[in-house]
């Protein structure tokens, strides 16, 4: 067994990024948390932390800390349990872009008992966060659960493929043709991101070849299309008023995007997290479409 305070000290100097933020929160000085990492790491054999600017875990260290995130959700749960601390119990959840720049936030600020540590990932790979054990519940494009998790289905999230009148104007004068997709300049979010491939396929026929901006932001994809710096796959909600302002056009009419999100939970921590699971689905199934 390892010694609990030495396990808090670690989750707390990963979350923080510093020993003396980890400090702060659990009231001790900086050298007992210096001291409690020392002895797990000896205990553990191996390094737990990276130190730095921040300070970061390493892969042990995170497997360790959100083991006990996780501990500290349980007890939660437990109503028989010895008191357990009434401070904000740390929960890592792995959302994808999109969902968090649109319906999520209200969802998290229903409950004040959690500290979220929210991870962005492609809703396509939010699941292998799940499956490494490394978060809590997640976002996920994948209706089938990750083992041990139940999975929710939340609606779906429709995206159109937009761009500025004289973007479209000067790199599709004849339309979306799979030689305009391959000349003109699309957006992606990062490596994993392939709505806009996908999408151009589906109307071309065929698959293509983008020439793809990356751009790791949601509102940057919006304010970029309207810059006519490229067009790109962006949620109906997000784009709507730019639409009807005319300030963005659709690449090709009537011809949106759906893309289905499921909530995943761990069995594990299930319980303890069932308030903010039924806010979760409460305001996704009012803002995404239901089939």
């Amino acid at each position: 067994m390892h010694d609990y305070s030495q396990l808090e000290a670690l989750s707390a100097v990963i979350r923080t990024g510093s020993f003396d933020g980890a400090a702060a929160q659990l009231g001790v000085t900086q050298s007992a948390i210096s001291q409690r990492i020392k002895q797990l790491e000896e205990r553990v054999g191996a390094v737990l932390v990276k130190r730095g600017q921040p300070c970061t875990g390493t892969d042990a260290g995170n497997r360790l800390a959100t083991h006990t995130d996780q501990v500290r959700l349980m007890e939660k749960s437990v109503e028989f349990a010895l008191p357990v601390s009434d401070d904000p119990t740390p929960v890592r959840i792995a959302v994808n872009a999109d969902s968090l720049a649109t319906w999520l936030l209200p969802a998290l600020a229903e409950h004040d008992g959690f500290l979220y540590d929210l991870i962005v990932d492609d809703q396509d790979h939010s699941a292998d966060w799940l499956r490494s054990g490394e978060v809590a519940a997640a976002i996920s494009g994948h209706a089938g659960p990750v083992q041990g998790c139940d999975s929710i289905a939340l609606g779906a999230m429709r995206y159109i493929a937009t761009a500025s009148p004289d973007y479209i104007n000067r790199h599709m004068p004849n339309g979306p043709t799979v030689e305009a997709f391959e000349a003109a300049p699309a957006m992606t979010f990062n490596d994993k991101d392939r709505l806009q491939m996908d999408w151009a396929a589906g109307v071309a026929g065929q698959s293509v070849t983008l020439q793809k901006h990356r751009l790791a932001s949601t509102q940057g994809f919006i304010e970029a299309a309207t810059l006519g710096l490229g067009w790109g796959m962006n949620p109906e909600t997000l784009c709507r008023s730019h639409l009807d302002a005319g300030t963005l056009e659709e690449v090709s009419p009537n011809a949106p995007m759906d893309v289905a999100l499921y909530w995943q939970v761990s069995r594990l921590t299930a319980e303890p997290l069932k308030p903010l699971t039924k806010s979760v689905v409460r305001h996704a199934r009012a803002a995404l479409i239901q089939t």
